[in-house]
């Protein structure tokens, strides 16, 4: 790591152990480390370095957070910032890059895994299927924070893709409303919660029973809602990867 470089690493959905190889490294290298402790799983730190400067970023603004990382740079530290799951994903992050170019602070960025692939693993299901869906849209419902015009949760299940529904498990009455006008109430919804932690849950409910189900379980943030027809599948098409007919260059 070069001196005026920060590293930023996607810590995974909350086992530690899913942190890849590469961000382990460089979170046992670092001298600074910055992490959002309102998220991230704090057994992750294990692997810090005695002497490494933790520093839990709940209780900081942004431009506190700079402040920090550019302190830790400047000192010739080597910093690295944790964010749960993927940086790339709803992480709030980009504002943080922008900064670091005007301080010319270069960075890197070690990808982690996001929680809806954790869900997909313990439900041991694929979200795309042949001939069933070959898309998978990730997104959230209006909150606090706004949706762009035109990225209506309707269109994006009306497609019939698979869809993981981010940051909005306390919108899932309003989601339901939504959703009864055009599925039939049988129709498979798949909340998880805290997603490889040992607290993990899964909820199988449907459109007429899910809200109960959550309430029932005492489920209100910290949860994906997951609807898909994969979730309806039984006899599944077989791939053309292994059919021996078919004639292909990769396998």
């Amino acid at each position: 790591m070069n001196k005026k470089t920060v590293t930023f690493i996607g810590a995974g959905p909350g086992d530690p152990e899913l942190i890849t190889v590469k961000g382990k490294i460089a979170l046992e290298n670092a001298d600074v480390i910055l992490y959002a402790g309102s998220l991230v799983n704090k057994e992750l730190l294990k692997w810090a370095k005695n002497d490494a400067v933790l520093i839990d970023t709940a209780p900081l603004n942004l431009d506190e957070i700079i402040t920090k990382i550019s302190d830790g740079v400047n000192a010739n530290k080597k910093v690295v910032r944790i964010h749960s799951g993927d940086s790339s994903l709803y992480g709030a992050i980009q504002e943080q890059f922008d900064r670091l170019l005007e301080l010319n602070i270069d960075f890197e960025v070690i990808p982690g895994v996001t929680a809806a692939f954790a869900l997909a693993a313990s439900l041991k299901r694929e979200f795309t299927l042949p001939e069933i869906t070959q898309t998978l849209i990730f997104t959230r419902l209006e909150g606090r924070t706004p949706v762009p015009v035109g990225e209506d949760i309707e269109t994006y299940i009306k497609s019939g893709a698979s869809v993981v529904i981010y940051l909005s498990a306390g919108l899932i009455d309003s989601l339901i409303e939504r959703l009864k006008f055009f599925l039939p109430d049988d129709y498979p919804v798949v909340v998880g919660y805290k997603m490889s932690y040992p607290e993990e849950k899964l909820i199988y409910g449907n459109i007429s029973n899910i809200l109960s189900l959550m309430q029932e379980n005492n489920i209100k943030n910290h949860a994906l809602i997951f609807i898909s027809p994969v979730l309806m599948e039984t006899k599944r098409e077989k791939s053309k990867l292994y059919d021996r007919d078919f004639t292909h260059g990769f396998r």
